[in-house]
């Protein structure tokens, strides 16, 4: 397997810090960004060169990155789940994809890094009810996350340009240091469900560390977009009922559906039946879940929290 030297963006969020124990365990020499001091001891101690940066700064950014061979990005600004329904709340998110993700693909076209990896949002995609959604089905964007769009013209211009784009739509997250797990653990105990939607919809799920294993795969892989989520999406009344089932709690009851029309762009986004089919990644690369499910996956997730 080729060596590379890997400039990755967004090292310390759920994902990023999970990617720099693998990319180093492969032996890639890596360059991580972080801005708090103790973050990039963390950093440090996982084996990468650890640095601080302005995203926004163009040149800066071209200055970084020279002399490395993959750029990786991962950096967002997701508001935390109390927020996420104020108007303003995504604005630095989409700041970031916006902005962030473009300078980071100028810096791979000026320095000639060649491949460029962007992290985006599966949930773009519209509703589909029963059926397998895959990367050529048509998206639809909601006004909050305009800019993830933004972020995948970003690794096409890189294609465009003579390098390796690549866009890993993400299902959505879950794991044992995810604010998103921790707020559904809450309100599974209070006998509420944790998702907005029909409870016969599908809902796509990725696990923190098949979603990590999934970026170390895009190394190989050839330029185009990929979905990245687990092996069997289920129910949103199979996803609460496993959580209950692994707290030990009676199965949740839902929200009615009219909260989701009151929650406006992002209460629609929620409520979508989507079932995210994972192929052409696996296909391409041989990366494969290690959770074919979140049935199986919540059981993990607890078992962690318990040991912390």
């Amino acid at each position: 397997m080729s060596r590379h030297r890997v400039f990755l963006a967004g090292a310390t969020g759920v994902i990023g810090r999970r990617v720099v124990p693998l990319l180093v365990a492969a032996g890639h020499r890596v360059t991580a960004v972080g801005r708090a001091p103790d973050k990039r001891a963390a950093l440090e101690r996982a084996g990468a060169a650890a640095i601080e940066l302005d995203l926004f700064d163009l040149a800066a950014v071209g200055r970084a990155v020279a002399g490395h061979d993959v750029v990786i990005n991962l950096a967002t600004h997701i508001p935390p789940s109390a927020r996420a329904f104020v108007p303003g709340a995504w604005r630095e998110n989409n700041r970031m994809r916006r902005l962030a993700s473009h300078n980071l693909a100028t810096a791979v076209l000026s320095s000639g890094a060649g491949r460029f990896i962007q992290e985006s949002f599966a949930p773009i995609y519209g509703d589909a009810g029963d059926r397998w959604i895959d990367e050529d089905a048509p998206v639809r964007v909601a006004r909050y996350n305009r800019a993830v769009l933004d972020a995948e013209a970003a690794a096409a211009r890189v294609t465009r340009d003579g390098g390796t784009g690549v866009v890993l739509r993400f299902a959505y997250f879950y794991g044992a240091d995810s604010d998103f797990t921790q707020d559904a653990i809450r309100y599974v105990r209070r006998g509420r469900a944790p998702v907005l939607g029909s409870p016969n919809g599908f809902i796509s799920s990725i696990a923190h560390d098949d979603a990590a294993a999934a970026v170390t795969a895009a190394l190989a892989v050839p330029a185009g977009t990929y979905n990245v989520s687990d092996d069997r999406p289920v129910r949103r009344r199979e996803f609460a009922d496993a959580l209950a089932d692994a707290l030990g709690v009676p199965p949740p009851k839902f929200f009615p559906r009219w909260l989701a029309v009151l929650a406006g762009s992002l209460g629609e986004t929620l409520a979508r039946s989507q079932r995210i089919a994972n192929r052409k990644l696996r296909a391409a690369s041989g990366w494969a879940p290690r959770y074919p499910s979140v049935l199986e996956g919540w059981s993990a997730v607890l078992a962690a929290l318990r040991t912390t």
